[in-house]
């Protein structure tokens, strides 16, 4: 038993002050928020509607497909590192598995572009 605790003792001691500063974080953040939001602070961001409007409201659906892209292009780029590292000990099947990967995420990125999603009245 006591050899378990003494190999736990870290992760242990870690979590605790993980959960400390957790709470003392989110109670700072209670204490010190401000409570009167200037009307800039509360205006329309990013979606393109007003941040205390109804939930269930439509809104443009070019939101949806730019973070689809921004999702597809940024699992592109996970994939393309570890396979760029290893560049030198791929084989050609990799290489070329590597290329149609590439190739169907540009054929999708051309017919985004192609249907209009990237542009903007």
């Amino acid at each position: 038993m006591d050899e378990m605790l003494r190999e736990y003792l870290p992760i242990i001691i870690f979590l605790g002050l993980a959960i400390v500063l957790g709470i003392i974080l989110i109670l700072a953040a209670v204490v010190l928020a401000v409570r009167n939001p200037d009307p800039e602070k509360v205006s329309a961001y990013e979606c393109g509607f007003n941040a205390f409007d109804d939930a269930r409201m439509k809104f443009d659906v070019r939101f949806y497909l730019v973070s689809i892209l921004f999702i597809i292009f940024d699992l592109e780029i996970a994939f393309l590192f570890p396979w760029a590292v290893a560049f030198g000990d791929i084989s050609m099947a990799a290489f070329w598995s590597m290329m149609v990967f590439l190739a169907v995420l540009t054929v999708g990125f051309a017919y985004e572009w192609k249907k209009g999603a990237l542009e903007w009245e």
